[in-house]
């Protein structure tokens, strides 16, 4: 599953891939904020090789492609964290391969909408 969360308002954005590879995970992440080109200046995903078409990504979406350090997970926080959230919305022991897009959008949406006090 790609996941994708804005860091100033903690917007989710996701969608299932059948697979990891690098095609379907680009294709998936300019999918999810091709709506908000206007509002997406940069991009941090971490050090997977899924993410080796960041000059095409930043290319369609005209914004810049930052990575983290390897084996830094808490330069992406809140997407580590927003991750562990969206699993509790999402059915128990199922493999997240085995996900449709359609569970994938209802647990979307009770999060987009859950009260979060840094929000106020």
């Amino acid at each position: 599953m790609v996941t994708i969360v804005d860091r100033k308002s903690k917007l989710l954005l996701a969608k299932p891939v059948k697979k990891r590879t690098t095609a379907l995970v680009s294709e998936a992440i300019i999918q999810l904020l091709k709506p908000y080109i206007d509002y997406t200046h940069t991009l941090t995903p971490d050090n997977g090789k899924e993410f080796s078409y960041h000059q095409k990504i930043a290319k369609q979406l005209e914004t810049n492609v930052y990575f983290a350090n390897p084996y830094s997970s808490w330069e992406r926080g809140l997407n580590e964290h927003t991750n562990g959230l969206l699993g509790q919305n999402l059915p128990k022991q199922m493999a997240f391969d085995n996900l449709s897009e359609n569970q994938v959008n209802k647990a979307v949406v009770l999060l987009n909408n859950r009260p979060r006090k840094s929000l106020n």
